[in-house]
């Protein structure tokens, strides 16, 4: 039986086939089409925006990641035949220098520590000669120094790294590290608080991401966030802060593109050294090893459980976890960190509670101390003036320069203490007593904040030591130490100079330290310019010796042997010792014009150095990251005084501290090694002081110019004090001796009373020196003497002239015995602390050399 089977015919035409298509239903069929343009707009989209950030990541890691950098280093450390230091301390500094504890794993060299003592070997990159030293200790003492067989009296380490020369632009400092420098501890405690799945997802963590979404929805606080390490990477480095979706959406496809082409090794290294971690001066800390150095002073590789757990927790929020401004915050993140550590199973329980149990311990704040910011401004200066600034970066120059991170250190500590005594004394001055209602109240008058700059440098080599250009770097770069100023009375011993200097320059009036000189109001003709300087508190000595005259700082007199020896005499000695600026005029005595506290320092090297001034130099050499020199920085040097005449300014100098106007500031505080120096008062305060092996120039001013109404013995001369005695406590600078007297000069006691040469029948004496020939020949017991400016000339009939090698007056009005020499009481002492200031401007026309110091 046939069997018929009928098939359902299409919705086409009779007896055609069905045709497959869209759905009948036209929602399904808006639906699905919706849906495939959406598709094929996601896809060109995404697309699109993925090869668009490919192209900008191969850009972007197509150069370094990150630019290199120079380095600056210090002056390298000197150890001493006889010093006091042990073989593990040698040990840290070479460690922190760059060697290694076993050879050929550091270019820059090695060491090894032995039973007697230490050996190094530097390496092929070292700043030294690849010569071996051996350094043999003995009860915590150098004992002796060998190299290839030869004694040595002292040996120079590697020089300490100071910082990397920062980027002009974005102002922010890092040190590069390689992952495999990247301590475990370190890195376990940030993928516990910052990516615990970080080596297991692919960029994106979106379990993370969703349960970061729901503490905000839900418990209105944000703990961890939801971002990946690698898309904190992605934001850092191709992305605005702005928080929209679209910048979220574009951070996840930046991720996971850079998690395609790098390795999580990779990322974590770019991580390591990319990190914000806070602000140090006006500088960014980017990066662990930055950190390690900007909070604990200490290389990365050197960290501790809890100092790591600190930086892993400043990742959230550097700012508002800075551990120096809100160290119970910063603890408490710590903490967590800690805690945080424990859940991975990175610690133990017992660990952690032993690192939370640690308290901070943090590098002291002040950047001076150790960054040395505003000198580093100064190298950088002086080498982009002859080098190209992205060649010294990109090439990882090693710059060498002359800074000692010891004596910075003193310096900055000095500077943060005397400013502090500064604010005092200001703040005294504007508190007044005003009635507010019916009672009586303080108030303190608003004016601007005190400034400061430090400049100590060696005065046989022109090298700057240490260098402080204002009281905080964040608040101000303005480096002070470069800023003109009149320089008040620290001018004064070139006019004295320049008189002394008459015993060689063929003067028929030859004047001494002992000739005498009437210190009274006075009018000074120049031109057509009539000059009137006074002495502070109209207070005048009347004949006076130069010696006296300068320690303590009298105008009338010191303007008056000016014009005796002539203004362009003084001028030629002020110029040739690079005070440039300097007129001849009446004015110039007291230190009208102005000068930098550089240019101070490198003046004064003229009296310090044997009569040599030698211009301040920064930097050593120049080299390449193997270690050859590029260039090298030498002083300039020229003769600008005899070295008779510079010693015998010294002596002369010598008297300001141990009887004169330093002597409150200076000797009363502590400070007993022989040392020479000026106070100076214009609106400024300053203090020139040095002794046989360093020299150190103060300043303390306004900004705005303002008189600072308080003398350079108040404001400069202690912070001096205060550094000098650091300094002294130092190995390298204790060896504080008298000062090397020349061939050619003598030394003669002269009567206090007269000024002549002292006798048993007048044991009241005081010693000055001479070049030789000009010294006094009559005796104290010998009669007669002529009157007159300077016919009294070595002394004779100058009974009423006070010497200045006579004793000075304390802070109780009685009279110090110095230790050193015979003194007596010093007569004229008014105005100890009120230093050199004069009362009264120029009067009747101007001076054009300007008004003197106020």
């Amino acid at each position: 039986m046939a069997i018929k089977i009928k098939i359902p015919k299409g919705d086409g035409e009779q007896g055609s086939p069905r045709r497959r298509g869209l759905p009948r239903d036209p929602v399904l069929r808006a639906a699905l089409v919706a849906f495939l343009i959406l598709a094929v707009s996601f896809t060109v989209l995404f697309s699109y925006f993925y090869i668009k950030y490919d192209r900008i990541i191969e850009r972007r890691f197509r150069s370094p990641v990150f630019s290199n950098s120079a380095k600056i280093y210090a002056i390298p450390q000197m150890v001493r035949d006889g010093e006091k230091i042990g073989a593990r301390e040698i040990a840290a500094s070479l460690r922190r220098a760059g060697y290694a504890d076993k050879d050929g794993e550091s270019q820059l060299g090695s060491f090894r520590l032995v039973s007697d003592g230490i050996e190094i070997t530097p390496g092929p990159e070292s700043y030294h000669s690849p010569e071996p030293a051996r350094i043999k200790i003995e009860d915590g003492q150098v004992a002796s120094i060998t190299s290839k067989g030869n004694e040595l009296s002292a040996y120079e380490l590697e020089p300490q790294l100071v910082t990397a020369l920062f980027d002009a632009e974005q102002r922010s400092k890092r040190q590069l590290v390689k992952y495999d420098e990247i301590p475990p501890i370190m890195m376990q405690a940030v993928l516990a608080i910052e990516d615990r799945r970080f080596f297991e997802h692919s960029g994106v963590n979106f379990l993370r991401m969703a349960e970061a979404t729901w503490i905000d929805l839900t418990r209105g606080r944000h703990e961890q966030g939801g971002s990946t390490i690698t898309m904190q990477l992605s934001r850092g480095f191709f992305l605005t802060p702005e928080k929209t979706v679209k910048r979220k959406l574009t951070e996840m496809l930046i991720a996971e593109e850079l998690e395609q082409k790098f390795s999580k090794q990779q990322i974590f290294e770019f991580y390591a050294n990319w990190v914000d971690l806070g602000q140090r001066g006006s500088f960014a800390i980017s990066g662990f090893a930055e950190a390690s150095r900007a909070y604990f002073n200490k290389d990365l590789k050197d960290i501790t459980l809890p100092e790591a757990a600190l930086l892993a927790g400043l990742i959230q929020r550097p700012s508002y976890l800075s551990p120096y401004r809100h160290p119970e915050r910063a603890l408490e993140r710590r903490n967590l960190v800690l805690d945080s550590m424990v859940d991975i199973h990175a610690i133990t329980r017992e660990q952690a509670e032993k690192a939370k149990a640690t308290p901070l311990k943090l590098a002291p704040p002040n950047v001076e101390a150790s960054d040395a910011p505003y000198f580093v401004d100064m190298v950088r200066d002086t080498l982009i003036n002859k080098f190209n600034e992205r060649d010294l970066n990109d090439q990882s120059y090693r710059i060498y320069t002359t800074l000692d991170p010891d004596l910075q250190k003193a310096a900055a500590q000095s500077v943060e203490m005397g400013i502090k005594l500064v604010d005092e004394q200001v703040k005294k001055l504007r508190t007044k007593r005003v009635k507010v209602g019916k009672k009586m109240e303080n108030q303190v008058a608003p004016g601007p904040q005190a400034q400061v700059a430090l400049v100590a440098l060696d005065p046989h080599t022109g090298a700057v030591l240490a260098l402080v250009g204002g009281r905080d770097y964040g608040w101000s770069q303005l480096n002070h130490a470069v800023a003109k100023r009149p320089t008040g009375s620290i001018f004064k011993p070139f006019v004295y100079a320049a008189a002394v200097n008459t015993a060689l320059d063929g003067s028929t009036a030859v004047i001494t330290p002992a000739s005498t000189v009437t210190d009274a109001p006075s009018s000074f003709a120049y031109g057509d310019q009539i000059y009137e300087p006074r002495n502070y508190r109209e207070e005048y000595h009347g004949d006076v010796t130069l010696r006296y005259a300068l320690a303590m700082s009298l105008n009338n007199a010191t303007v008056k042997v000016a014009e005796e020896v002539g203004y362009d005499k003084v001028a030629d000695v002020a110029r040739n010792a690079g005070i440039v600026s300097v007129k001849a005029t009446p004015a110039m005595a007291l230190g009208s014009y102005d000068a930098t506290p550089m240019d101070m320092a490198g003046a004064y090297t003229s009296f310090a150095n044997n009569g040599i001034r030698l211009s301040p130099i920064l930097v050593s050499s120049v080299r390449n990251a193997k270690g050859d020199v590029i260039a090298n920085f030498n002083t300039d040097q020229r003769q600008v005084l005899d070295p008779r005449i510079a010693y015998v300014m010294t002596d002369m100098m010598e008297g300001v501290i141990n009887n004169g106007l330093g002597y409150s500031a200076v000797r009363v505080r502590g400070f007993t090694p022989p040392a020479a120096g000026k106070t100076g008062t214009s609106h400024d305060g300053w203090f020139a002081g040095y002794t046989s092996n360093l020299l150190c120039i103060v300043w303390v001013g306004f900004d705005d110019y303002s008189d600072l109404r308080l003398s350079g013995a108040q404001t400069a001369a202690p912070i001096w004090t205060e550094f000098m005695k650091k300094a002294s406590t130092l190995p390298q600078y204790s060896d504080m001796r008298e000062f090397a007297q020349p061939t050619g000069v003598v030394d003669v006691q002269l009567d206090k009373a007269t000024n002549r040469l002292a006798t048993p029948t007048c044991p009241d004496d005081y010693v000055s020196a001479f070049v030789a020939g000009t010294e006094p020949r009559e005796t104290c017991d010998q009669q007669g003497g002529v009157a007159g400016f300077f016919s009294r000339m070595f002394g004779a009939g100058a009974e009423k002239a006070t010497p200045p090698q006579a004793q000075a007056i304390g802070p109780d009005g009685k009279p110090i015995e110095d230790p050193k020499k015979k003194k007596g009481f010093l007569g004229k002492i008014a105005g100890i602390f009120k230093d050199d200031k004069s009362s009264a401007p120029v009067s009747k026309p101007a001076d054009s050399g300007g008004s003197p110091p106020q």
